[in-house]
């Protein structure tokens, strides 16, 4: 079994671990299917922190659910993770709520357990990559989401997505920027040349 399998393995087993024994997710969210989760999300320039390193991308997403666990899949190697997003409800109001993330660097995925534990609450949060931001290929990643609940005594772990958060935000428009992740646009041969170009350089 690969790493990055083990990690959300892990992370899946610390939410079902939390809804036990907190109490949290005793009952899922009657208006929405959490196997079918609508989330939403967008990445843009981020804040360095202390002793951090690469370049700081701050996410945002927001599920019609109460979730209990999510993954953040890079196509970019991770150089460092912020280890306690934030969450703040539909009125922009924080809350105590909380998760906990964490994943290999360099590695591709951020694990994160906790709870938000009500419809379109807001999880903010930032990972750091080593190339510029705007710097082809740009970041966009892939969410999923999980959340643990009761339903009948039976303890039942709900998983959606992936969803696309889409390419950083501010950055300036480019042949690329008409497609996403899932849905890429494909290049003509000379642009694609010149977006390898523009990779070599923001590792610079």
């Amino acid at each position: 079994m690969r790493p990055r399998a083990i990690r959300w393995l892990a992370a899946i087993a610390g939410a079902l671990l939390m809804a036990l024994t907190t109490g949290a997710g005793s009952s899922h969210a009657e208006a929405a299917n959490p196997n079918a989760y609508e989330c939403l999300g967008t990445i843009a320039a981020g804040r360095a922190e202390p002793g951090s390193e690469g370049t700081a991308v701050r996410y945002e997403f927001h599920c019609n659910g109460p979730i209990s666990g999510y993954q953040l899949q890079s196509q970019i190697p991770l150089v460092g993770l912020q280890a306690a997003p934030l969450v703040a409800n539909a009125q922009a109001q924080p809350q105590q709520e909380t998760f906990s993330c964490g994943g290999e660097t360099p590695g591709y995925a951020l694990d994160c357990v906790g709870s938000a534990g009500a419809p379109f609450d807001e999880i903010s949060g930032q990972l750091y990559i080593g190339s510029r931001l705007c710097a082809e290929p740009r970041e966009d990643p892939l969410l999923t989401v999980t959340y643990a609940y009761l339903e009948g005594g039976v303890l039942t772990q709900a998983i959606s997505g992936p969803f696309d958060l889409g390419r950083p935000l501010g950055c300036p428009r480019d042949a690329a920027s008409r497609g996403t992740r899932l849905a890429p646009v494909r290049l003509p041969a000379a642009r694609r040349s010149r977006h390898r170009k523009d990779r070599a350089r923001g590792r610079r």
